[in-house]
């Protein structure tokens, strides 16, 4: 396959682009037999309706996808390297094992979308709407959740979730559960319960911007782990 100069953007009419739709969908279903697979690469897609289009595998390299309507769109396995999809709206897409390293997210809404086992590697995501997504397994290495919105989304517990660019908003979310599930937890060591009771700890924990939902977390002078540890 021949390379292009990312520097050239294409453009497509909107029946060239539901043609190349339109043959990915044969292409997906005859399982490559026939139809041929979405070479989007470099494309001009800025504010697109791609609502709901099936675009899992699709080749979309460097294509400018800024502030295009990609709700309900099937992008699974989908290669977004380098793509612009800055204010674009993904909210319930699939973008599950998709290649999204150096992607630019700023302020896309992802609101309840698919991000499993995503590639986000690099990727800029800062302000980004990632409430509800679900992050299972995707690598967000080295990636900018800058002012991201990661309520009801879980963070990633594995390597891909190491040297993430977070703010002080989500640390505090993450330092928060950590230390509610830690003083509340049977299981926990008396080690750990008592680095958790520290008075700064503490301070900076119940900084948590849902606090008032969730609950301030107290500290206990004698610590007895049987008793209620946090103040409604």
């Amino acid at each position: 396959m021949s390379k292009r100069n990312p520097n050239e953007m294409r453009t497509f009419t909107k029946q060239e682009l539901d043609q190349i739709l339109d043959k990915h969908k044969l292409w997906l279903s005859s399982n490559g037999e026939e139809g041929e697979r979405a070479d989007l690469r470099c494309a001009d897609l800025r504010y697109a309706n791609l609502r709901c289009a099936d675009l899992s595998y699709a080749d979309l390299r460097h294509a400018d996808l800024h502030s295009a309507d990609l709700s309900y769109a099937n992008l699974s396995s989908a290669d977004l390297h380098y793509a612009n999809l800055s204010s674009a709206d993904l909210h319930y897409a699939n973008l599950s094992y998709a290649n999204l390293h150096y992607a630019d997210l700023n302020y896309a809404n992802l609101y309840y979308a698919d991000l499993s086992y995503a590639n986000l590697k690099y990727a800029n995501l800062r302000y980004a709407n990632l409430s509800c997504t679900s992050l299972n397994s995707a690598d967000l290495s080295s990636a900018d959740l800058n002012n991201a919105d990661l309520d009801f989304s879980a963070f990633p517990l594995w390597c891909g979730g190491l040297n993430v660019h977070i703010d002080d908003k989500i640390a505090t979310q993450l330092l928060y559960h950590l230390v509610y599930n830690v003083k509340l937890s049977p299981h926990t060591s008396k080690q750990l319960k008592s680095l958790c009771n520290m008075k700064s700890i503490l301070k900076q924990a119940n900084k948590f911007h849902r606090v008032d939902e969730c609950g301030s977390i107290e500290q206990i002078e004698q610590i007895n782990f049987t008793d209620t540890l946090l103040k409604k």
